[in-house]
This record gives structure tokens, sequence and C-alpha cells, in this order.
């Protein structure tokens, strides 16, 4: 493949190569979805509630960086892909807790639940000795991964049997 992610051998790295992708309707849905590119059957996609407070972009992204995280196992690194910039920059937060890093992060903050989630599940990978790697793609520039999460993300807004997550009003 003559993507970024080939050609940086990312489809070669030794753990799970994972995507995550949101998608956004007027009206205030949202949708999550993500791929595992080493088991094509590992793909989840949820509708993301709690819209009565905004439709970003941030919380549905976030939300398919969760459902990555649950679908790997604590014991194995991964490589997750991401089309967007704002997802690196609250991972970047993320990892600096509880080292001096921004520890009011998640206070006030309106995805503050998806966050918690994320931290909890980045710490029992870390724990078990495995690494998260984020990596930036360009969206919609063919990117097989990044194109599978978009298209279980829109799933998610236009199918009905899809549970919601992640509608409790934040604190």
């Amino acid at each position: 493949m003559g993507t970024e992610i080939s050609r940086l051998r990312g489809y070669g790295f030794r753990g799970t190569v994972s995507a995550g992708d949101r998608s956004n309707q007027k009206g205030g849905k949202m949708g999550a979805g993500y791929v595992n590119l080493r088991e094509k059957k590992k793909r989840q996609q949820r509708k993301v509630g709690h819209e009565e407070e905004g439709c970003s972009s941030n919380r549905p992204e976030l939300a398919a960086f969760v459902l990555a995280l649950r679908g790997t196992p604590v014991t194995t690194p991964m490589l997750y892909l991401c089309d967007n910039q704002a997802l690196l920059k609250a991972a970047k937060k993320m990892g600096g807790l509880g080292e001096g890093g921004n520890t009011t992060l998640v206070v006030g903050a309106p995805d503050a639940n998806i966050i918690l989630e994320a931290i909890e599940e980045l710490r029992k990978g870390t724990t078990a000795g495995a690494a998260t790697f984020l990596v930036k793609v360009k969206a919609h520039r063919g990117e097989p991964a990044n194109e599978e999460a978009d298209i279980q993300a829109d799933k998610a807004i236009s199918g009905t049997d899809d549970p919601t997550e992640w509608h409790d009003r934040t604190n």
C-alpha cells in the first residue's frame, strides 16, 4: 500500500493496529467506530450520547479511541491511527497524569466521562507493560484503516440496533 502508515512500516507493527473515527450529523447525532486491522471481525460502532450539551468532534473521537482500547487485550501493544489532532493533544495530556502533567484535564471538560474511561484503559495497559502509540493520518486520503473506521462511525448513526454509550451528563 502506498499510504503514509505503509511507508512508515506501521502495518508491520508487532501488536494491534487499530483505527478510529467519528461521525457527526446535523441535529446532534454522534457516532464512533473503530476497526482492528489484524482481526477483521474486530470492529465496533456506538452511538455517542450527551448531545444535549452540544455536538463536538472530540466526544465521538474519544469514544472511538476507548472502543479500540477496550477491544485490545491489556497485554498487547497498540498502534492507533486517527485523523483528529485534538484527540492527539488530549491523549498527550492523559499520558502526563500522575507524572506532573495536567492533572486538571478532566475538571470541567465536557467529555470528562469518556476521558476518565480512556485514562483507566491506558493505565491498565501500561500496568501490564503494553504501550499505546497514536499516529495522525490524513482524513479521507485513502488510508484503508481510517476509511473503514469512518464507515463504522457512519453505521452507528444510521443504524437502529447500535447501543448508545456515554450519555450521562458531565458533573
